[in-house]
């Protein structure tokens, strides 16, 4: 038990980074081709069932969604802010259009792209200030 108590030998966890997360997916070869050429993710792992994706220092993980039941987007996960280097508003929502991805944004504000995956998956991207 960590309370005011605790010794000093008693260290709480510190996480520093999150290393993946993981999301299920219809499709794995489909959600990868978006992730890559879309996002400029790059697979480090994979095999037919699941791919692991680097985001910079970060990684997102697609696993083939498990049994017959539909995915229900939305309601395990809201959505996935993903920085960016580099890039405007619309210079991303631009490009993001140019490959047939709808974009949406928050009202009043411009550093804030929203999208969805090949699954419904709302994704953003946060644009540096």
């Amino acid at each position: 038990m960590m309370g005011p108590e605790a010794s000093e030998e008693e260290t709480m966890i510190q996480t520093n980074g999150v290393d993946h997360v993981v999301l299920h997916v219809n499709d794995v070869e489909r959600s990868k081709k978006f992730y890559t050429e879309i996002l400029g993710m790059t697979a480090y792992r994979e095999d037919e069932r699941q791919v692991f994706l680097h985001a910079g220092r970060q990684g997102v993980a697609l696993f083939q969604k498990p049994g017959d039941r539909p995915l229900a987007v939305g309601n395990d996960l809201n959505h996935l802010a993903l920085n960016v280097a580099s890039g405007t508003y619309e210079t991303l929502k631009t490009e993001l259009e140019k490959r047939g991805v709808k974009v949406t944004g928050r009202p009043g504000e411009d550093h804030c792209i929203y999208f969805s995956d090949p699954d419904g998956h709302r994704l953003q991207l946060v644009i540096p200030s």
